[in-house]
C-alpha cells in the first residue's frame, strides 16, 4: 500500500521532530554537511525559526505523521532545495514523493541541490524528481570529520 505523503506549513512543536532527528549520527553522516560539534538547541531552534521566516519550508506527513522537512533557500538564480526525513522513513519513497510536492510549491528554476557523493539514496531521490549531475567537488564534511567528494544537481525544467 502506497504512503501518503503531503506537505503542509511548519508548526513551531515540529521543531522538536526535526531536532530529534538532526540528533541521528547515521542520518547525519549520510548528510555528511552540517554544523561541526553538538547541537545546541537554541541555535538549532533560531536557525529554523530565521528559515521558516526567509524560505520555503514544509514539514512532510507520511499518512499524517510528521517525518522530516523539506525546503528551498537562498537568492535568486542560487536557490537549493534541502530535505531531511527521519531514517526509520528511509527508502518507502517518502523523500521523492516530498520533493516532488515542494518543486510544484516552488515553480523558480533553476533550482541546485548537493548531495555526498556516496549518499545514493539523496542522490537518486534528486534524479528521479528531474535534477541532474553538473558538478563535483571537494569539502569538509562536519559530520565524518574528513574532506569528500560532493555532487552538485541541477534542475532546470
Amino acid at each position: 500500500m502506497a504512503l501518503d505523503v503531503t506537505l503542509r506549513e511548519v508548526r513551531p512543536d515540529d521543531l522538536d521532530l526535526f531536532f530529534t532527528q538532526f540528533q541521528d549520527p547515521e542520518a547525519k553522516r549520510m548528510a555528511a554537511f552540517g554544523p561541526a560539534g553538538p547541537v545546541d538547541r537554541a541555535r538549532f531552534d533560531a536557525h529554523w525559526k530565521r528559515n521558516i521566516a526567509e524560505y520555503v519550508v514544509r514539514t512532510v506527513l507520511a499518512d499524517s505523521e510528521a517525518v522530516g522537512s523539506v525546503c528551498v533557500y537562498g537568492e535568486p538564480g542560487d536557490l537549493q532545495v534541502t530535505y531531511w526525513i527521519g531514517r526509520a522513513h528511509w527508502g518507502r519513497g517518502v523523500a521523492t514523493a516530498a520533493l516532488r510536492a515542494l518543486l510544484e510549491v516552488v515553480p523558480e528554476r533553476p533550482l541546485f541541490a548537493r548531495a555526498a557523493a556516496d549518499n545514493t539514496g539523496s542522490v537518486r531521490v534528486l534524479e528521479k524528481c528531474g535534477f541532474t549531475v553538473t558538478g563535483r567537488e571537494r569539502g569538509f564534511a562536519n559530520a565524518r570529520g574528513v574532506e569528500i567528494d560532493e555532487l552538485v544537481l541541477t534542475l532546470t525544467g
